[in-house]
């Protein structure tokens, strides 16, 4: 991996593969950049992917004192951009890295050719707020997921049900979670990182952003209903909806890909 350094114990952790027009993919919670390297980034050889770590997880360091907000990874996101990139660019997020890629589209839109959030919502409210705090009250409390406990409590999050009960793709998503889970990112990076997608706020700054934003919400998605990309649509100034039957909250990792990977291919072809 190769880093830019962004001063005062800041540094970011990213790979660049292939060449052609930038899309950069920002990851969700407690994801490393490696989320996107199965599925994803060999599925776009005509362009230059970059994927990242985010402030908080894998590589990357930063000692910037908690709380840390949307907005400030969303300037990250930004620097790397423009140090390692050729914007405008296409900027894709999943989870949190969908909210990042909205405010890098609100913040810089000079920076962003189209932006494609997944799984999103444009502030954290209801459902999704009580179940991010939920996670972050149990860690301060000293709790952690692991093992098992962890595979069933994400997996459920995560996946349809007909996924969970399939029994050849079950075993593949129950392994790679538990790779996932003993990397530690997960429960190292999950305060601050989630405690960021709580506090978040987008409802004033989406009406007034002009970048193309296509919204991605998965009908099965129970983490982020799909009720919230599709306010996310509505709310931006040039947003458009994609509603995806079937799948849930992380079926473009193992579950779904082609499916997902085929919608962003034909935005990209219409931009």
């Amino acid at each position: 991996m190769e880093t830019l350094d962004l001063g005062n114990q800041h540094c970011i952790a990213y790979e660049q593969h292939g060449i052609g027009p930038d899309i950069v993919w920002v990851s969700g919670g407690g994801d490393s950049h490696s989320s996107w390297l199965h599925d994803q980034v060999p599925a776009f050889p005509e362009y230059r992917s970059t994927v990242f770590d985010n402030r908080g997880v894998g590589a990357t360091i930063c000692e910037a004192p908690l709380p840390w907000t949307i907005a400030d990874m969303a300037k990250d996101t930004a620097e790397l951009i423009r140090a390692v990139c050729e914007p405008p660019v296409v900027v894709i997020g999943l989870s949190m890295g969908a909210l990042i890629t909205q405010q890098v589209a609100i913040d810089f839109p000079e920076l962003v050719r189209c932006a494609i959030p997944m799984g999103t919502a444009p502030k954290a409210d209801g459902w999704i707020l009580d179940y991010m705090t939920a996670e972050i009250e149990f860690r301060k409390a000293g709790g952690e997921l692991t093992g098992m406990m962890a595979v069933s409590h994400y997996l459920a999050a995560l996946y349809p049900s007909a996924v969970l009960g399939d029994p050849e793709l079950y075993p593949q998503l129950r392994g790679s979670m538990l790779e996932w889970l003993e990397t530690g990112d997960n429960e190292h990076s999950l305060i601050g990182q989630w405690d960021a997608c709580c506090t978040f706020d987008q409802t004033e700054g989406l009406p007034r952003c002009s970048v193309p934003m296509h919204v991605f919400g998965f009908a099965e998605d129970v983490q982020a209903p799909a009720s919230g990309c599709k306010r996310v649509a509505d709310l931006a100034q040039n947003g458009t909806y994609h509603h995806f039957e079937g799948l849930g909250h992380c079926s473009l990792y193992g579950h779904a890909p082609d499916r997902v990977n085929a919608e962003i291919k034909a935005v990209l072809a219409g931009l």
